[in-house]
């Protein structure tokens, strides 16, 4: 029984791949959306996972919470118990003019700005999302019909003052983040979330692969607050595009054993 996610080898029954949502409370959705046979099986502070089906693969979703940290205890913790695939979903808020609401972003790379997986690896090691799960996610965004976008995201260890957000307690920015926003625009970052730099950084180096994609609800050329009406059509749109990425990774594929 691992000691944060309360779970263990026989609980997850044989699963090698986990989905990795932030929000506990988004976790029972995907799993009855993947699987109307999907089960609870545990929840201890952030950490809340469903049992669901693929086929005949068991798919473990477990969520990690907010940031880093917290990601980089259920990765260690999921790869003690024999997961070797971890795609992270979650929703993203988008710094390019071009991208459209709730179109989603799969991520190839991300721009380093936590600090979780500097424990990991020096700065200099980078954060790439495996290429098989990345192409399976790339299926799954087209066979699902939604708009979506491949490229860099930055992903920081805060919300606010590392995505350089003023509409804060403070008002103030610190020197290193002022003009980071348009500085990422320029080098042609699609967006800001919290947790795929720390993901891709550790399943690398520990031999794992590793994927993220997410729900564009804002973009921040336009406003900063995130419009919550759409942020259910957002998740179904995630839904969706998951439920084909993982038959085409399962099934289609035919790279991983039941």
């Amino acid at each position: 029984m691992k000691y944060h996610i309360k779970l263990s080898r026989e609980m997850i029954q044989g699963a090698k791949i986990a989905v990795l949502p932030g929000d506990p409370g988004r976790v029972e959705k995907t799993a009855k959306t993947l699987s109307a046979d999907a089960v609870f099986l545990a929840s201890n502070r952030e950490y809340t996972s469903w049992l669901t089906k693929s086929g005949p693969h068991s798919i473990l979703i477990c969520s990690t919470g907010i940031g880093g940290p917290s990601l980089s205890i259920a990765v260690e913790e999921l790869a003690g118990l024999g997961i070797e695939y971890f795609i992270r979903i979650g929703t993203t808020g988008a710094i390019q003019p071009n991208i459209e609401i709730p179109s989603l972003i799969i991520t190839t790379g991300a721009v380093r700005l936590d600090g979780a997986s500097k424990h990991y690896a020096p700065i200099e090691y980078p954060a790439v999302a495996d290429l098989d799960i990345t192409n399976s996610l790339i299926a799954g965004a087209k066979a699902s019909g939604v708009a979506y976008y491949t490229g860099i995201t930055a992903s920081s260890d805060t919300f606010y003052p590392g995505q350089e957000r003023y509409d804060t307690f403070s008002k103030y920015v610190i020197k290193d983040f002022q003009g980071s926003l348009e500085q990422w625009q320029k080098l042609n970052v699609l967006n800001f979330e919290m947790e795929s730099a720390t993901l891709f950084t550790i399943a690398s180096a520990f031999g794992l692969k590793a994927g993220c994609i997410a729900s564009v609800i804002v973009n921040r050329t336009r406003n900063e607050t995130p419009d919550d009406s759409i942020l259910k059509q957002a998740e179904e749109n995630l839904a969706l595009a998951l439920g084909h990425s993982l038959e085409y990774m399962l099934h289609k594929r035919g790279g991983i054993k039941a």
